[in-house]
């Protein structure tokens, strides 16, 4: 019997675009561990943004909810490029959003000054 669904082989046609600053971070790596929390409306392809929050445990989540034009930036983008992930390493913190494919991946202007941003209350921390 053949798997109706069988598992590609190979590398798969997926991109992350991550940036990185370096960072060493010791033992506060709760501190800069953040994520979006989106609030939307719509449905579907017609869903929107209207609020961005920060989780995490620690400072960086704070320092970034206190951001308004940050968040008001954030909350302009697509649901998908609007979810954003910084972990941190042993050396640096990676910031990041979720994986395209070949078609749909790339960084905006935008995109670029919102991690750009980020990066930035990394460093003040």
């Amino acid at each position: 019997m053949q798997d109706p669904n069988p598992l590609p082989w190979g590398a798969l046609d997926r991109f992350q675009a991550q940036f990185i600053v370096k960072k060493n971070v010791g033992a506060g790596f709760a501190n800069y561990v953040a994520k979006t929390k989106l609030s939307t409306k719509g449905h579907f392809a017609s869903k929107t943004v209207t609020k961005v929050e920060w989780t995490g445990s620690g400072s960086l989540a704070s320092k970034l909810n206190e951001d308004h034009e940050l968040n008001e930036m954030i909350a302009k983008q697509s649901l998908k490029d609007a979810t954003i992930y910084v972990e941190p390493t042993e050396v640096a913190i990676r910031i990041r959003s979720k994986w395209d494919n070949h078609l749909a991946f790339g960084i905006t202007k935008e995109l670029f000054e919102i991690y750009d941003r980020i990066a930035g209350h990394i460093k003040s921390i």
